[in-house]
């Protein structure tokens, strides 16, 4: 497999890995992902890491009325991706901050990574769209996955 950057990044850090299947749906007319749809997979990712940490965003948005919207994202598109191939997506934690959290993004192909990725998120509260401390519960299992280097 080709070495890519961020590839040491999330050996060393603790990671959450998940593999989807590029679908038909996901390409465009070249037969190709067409990109945002590389965005709506790498939001599941994130969907899906909450969960496995115990917050499934049903509960944060509908029950506790917490939201963890993108506030930045630096993306590099390395290489295409087809229909019926399956991605790997792999999920590390560059900071958790007081109401932010920097996500590391990595998705590859067998043969090489296809998309890097930055994203920032914030914690904020639904009732009024503002930033908001990121709940105790919430942090302290984000600071456990962190701490987790076998994830």
């Amino acid at each position: 497999m080709t070495q890519h950057p961020d590839s040491d990044m999330a050996r060393e850090a603790a990671r959450f890995v998940v593999e989807r299947r590029v679908r038909f749906e996901d390409c465009d007319p070249a037969g190709i992902v067409f990109f945002p749809n590389y965005l709506r997979m790498l939001n599941s990712v994130v969907e899906d890491w909450l969960e496995s940490l115990g917050y499934p965003w049903t509960e944060l948005v509908s029950v506790r009325r917490m939201g963890t919207p993108t506030a930045q994202l630096d993306t590099r598109f390395l290489a295409p991706s087809v229909f019926g191939e399956t991605l790997r997506w792999q999920l590390s934690i560059e900071k958790l901050g007081n109401s932010s959290l920097v996500l590391k993004h990595l998705a590859s192909g067998e043969d090489k990574p296809r998309l890097s990725a930055r994203q920032v998120i914030v914690a904020t509260s639904l009732d009024n769209h503002k930033s908001i401390a990121w709940p105790d519960d919430v942090r302290n299992a984000i600071a456990r996955f962190m701490e987790n280097r076998d994830a």
